[in-house]
């Protein structure tokens, strides 16, 4: 509290009523809103359960799946800035890193939503993950593979070995973003007690070797939970392509933050067009980041035409030809043209527009590299009203847990990390580009 007052003193900007809401503010919203996520969760289960419409089992968990994959991307992405700006000493982000540290705060849980694909998929021997079933019937090309997933078991005994080394790796990805977050936050927590900047250089040494092991982590966790589905496509630039959609989705999430705060008159001269304008290169930057690599991996795989690889993109060119060209045009296209203009990246109501649409345009990423899996075998997939709106609810269930954390979470607290070292010059920052 002493630090708050100190604080307040210096700059006008962080008194308490600019940077606090009132206690409990949010909770019952929030709370509303998880609980409908779980209800639709319940719901989208319960039509691939029943068969509504033609729906399956595989379809309502590749729905759900999507939309795990898809907030999982957003919290590693906030993780990962937490991780660069402590790095890189960012002075400008001083009234913002706390939002990004919010999103990052829910990456445990993000995990834990994860996990119920994984259990229900070892526990079916496969619904999803081909290479499950495939273990159990034997197939020569997982044989390569079998390691990465099996360790030592054996393949083609008519039951589905215990995937022990894919399990291993899992938990260890759970419990290394479980540390890195909330070590990375409870430092920036102890930063607004301490009399000196001590926190924050314990912070810098954290990013130092985590943003390794996030960078590894994130690469095979984006290999065994979504490259994985078809085990016979690879491609060495997967891992690089979720980051890209990682970055590009988190900073779309924390301008939504932001922009609401500012509309609820919040953070006035704390955040302003100048803090949005930066948050808006970002943005330019990763949209175009993304671009360059999604084409990159699609130009490879033309480049060597090996029948594992096209296969991949043939089945979703011939069969999710309009999610394709709606994902170049609105991934890339569209949103950068639009995010050249400075006066974009400085007005934060129009920025906030861009942030929804990048975050459904980010989750129509995800959906075109899961969902085309669900009917790939069949000549002909079911379509109809129910089948949309599965595909919605279960990608809407962890959304709405996800966006009810956040309303419970970001006025819990103070909005800004008061005793960060560097509060003078975020205050003070300017762009000159």
């Amino acid at each position: 509290m002493s630090q708050v007052v100190s604080q307040s003193s210096r700059f006008p900007q962080l008194r308490a009523e600019n940077i606090s809401f009132l206690q409990g503010a949010g909770a019952g919203i929030g709370s509303m809103l998880m609980i409908a996520g779980v209800i639709a969760a319940a719901v989208c289960g319960l039509i691939g359960w029943q068969g509504v419409g033609g729906v399956t089992v595989k379809h309502a968990l590749a729905a759900y799946h999507i939309g795990a994959m898809s907030v999982l991307a957003m919290c590693l992405g906030a993780l990962f800035f937490c991780l660069a700006f402590h790095l890189l000493q960012a002075g400008w982000v001083a009234t913002v890193r706390r939002q990004f540290e919010n999103v990052a705060s829910f990456l445990p849980f993000a995990f834990l939503l994860v996990v119920p694909t994984l259990v229900i998929e070892i526990a079916s021997g496969g619904k999803l993950f081909q290479w499950l079933p495939d273990a159990a019937a034997g197939n020569p090309l997982l044989n390569h593979k079998a390691f990465y997933f099996f360790g030592n078991a054996e393949l083609g005994t008519g039951h589905t070995p215990f995937p022990l080394f894919f399990v291993i790796r899992a938990v260890l990805y759970g419990l290394i973003w479980t540390y890195l977050s909330r070590r990375i936050i409870a430092l920036g927590r102890q930063q607004d007690e301490a009399p000196d900047a001590g926190p924050f250089a314990a912070a810098r040494f954290t990013s130092a070797w985590g943003m390794l092991i996030f960078a590894l982590t994130t690469a095979f966790a984006a290999f065994d939970w979504v490259m994985a589905l078809d085990y016979k496509f690879f491609s060495t630039m997967w891992g690089v392509y979720y980051f890209a959609a990682s970055a590009f989705s988190s900073v779309a999430v924390v301008v939504l933050i932001l922009s609401v705060l500012r509309s609820k008159g919040k953070l006035v001269g704390a955040v302003g067009p100048e803090h949005f304008h930066d948050l808006g290169k970002l943005q330019l930057s990763f949209t175009i980041f993304w671009a360059y690599i999604a084409f990159s991996q699609y130009f490879l795989i033309w480049y060597s035409n090996i029948p594992e690889e096209t296969a991949y993109m043939k089945y979703r060119s011939e069969h999710w030809r309009t999610l394709g060209i709606i994902l170049i045009i609105g991934h890339f296209a569209a949103p950068f043209l639009i995010l050249l203009f400075r006066e974009v990246k400085r007005n934060y109501r129009l920025l906030s527009l861009i942030a929804v649409w990048a975050i459904i345009i980010h989750i129509l990423d995800i959906l075109w590299a899961v969902r085309p899996m669900v009917y790939s075998h069949l000549p002909e997939a079911p379509s109809g009203a129910v089948v949309i709106a599965t595909d919605v609810i279960g990608i809407l269930a962890v959304i709405l847990i996800f966006a009810g954390y956040l309303v419970r979470r970001v006025p819990s607290a103070a909005l800004v990390g008061v005793g960060d070292p560097f509060m003078s010059e975020a205050i003070a920052h300017k762009n000159y580009v």
